[in-house]
């Protein structure tokens, strides 16, 4: 029943509020944030999966951040979307932002290009996200890339780190639990299960050097490992 009503009423509902989301963009960044979050809540409900977040209270509200969550499940974005109590931005394939319209939304909803392939315009959609971040945009990112294939974290790509250190502003580690036995990155099917986010403290980045990268990427995956039960 949960799989037929994802795909008999979740798909659907995701494209109309795709294109819906289209108009809502005139309207400004935050709206369209509201929108996303409306259909990560809604989404969640139809499929009745429950939502559960611990430490909410360590997310600063005074100045923007990174969050880098583990990447289980395509319902990790819903999740993130309806758990995730401040106004975020995502950083998108940049392919995404040359469909017509829609990428026209997108950048009016603040989301960050990021090219893939090519070093040149990657490391230029960097520096773009870091100055946007700087100005006072948070933004989520998924720092192993793709979702996990057999449920085990996988490596954290340095791209992300890149960015938060331009920017100077902490990372938020955030460690996603149970969305992979609801939809694994391969199932058809929609199982049952409960998703719990939980935050762990903000890591400061600002006088951190390109030099000290990897010592901050153990820092950040470390809580997200030992709360999955897995080593650093």
């Amino acid at each position: 029943m949960r799989t037929l009503i994802f795909y008999l009423a979740v798909l659907p509902l995701t494209l109309l509020m795709s294109l819906l989301v289209i108009p809502i963009s005139w309207i400004g960044a935050d709206a369209v944030h509201n929108w996303a979050r409306l259909w990560g809540r809604i989404g969640l409900a139809l499929t009745g999966i429950p939502l559960e977040l611990e430490a909410l209270e360590l997310i600063p509200r005074d100045r923007p951040v990174v969050f880098m969550a583990n990447h289980q499940s395509n319902a990790d974005i819903l999740a993130l979307l309806a758990g995730i109590p401040v106004q975020f931005r995502w950083l998108a394939k940049a392919e995404l932002f040359r469909i017509p319209a829609f990428g026209g939304a997108m950048r009016r909803a603040g989301y960050i290009p990021v090219e893939r392939g090519d070093r040149r315009k990657a490391l230029e959609g960097m520096k773009t996200a870091a100055a946007r971040i700087a100005a006072g945009s948070s933004v989520a990112i998924f720092p192993e890339g793709t979702r996990t294939e057999d449920g085990r974290l996988r490596e954290f790509k340095k791209g992300g780190f890149m960015v938060a250190l331009q920017s100077g502003v902490p990372i938020v580690p955030v460690a996603i639990r149970g969305s992979y036995q609801i939809m694994p990155k391969y199932g058809r099917a929609v199982h049952g299960g409960r998703i719990r986010v939980t935050f762990f403290p903000p890591i400061e980045t600002g006088g951190l050097s390109v030099r000290q990268l990897n010592e901050l990427i153990a820092t950040v995956r470390a809580p997200i490992a030992a709360h999955l039960g897995e080593s650093a």
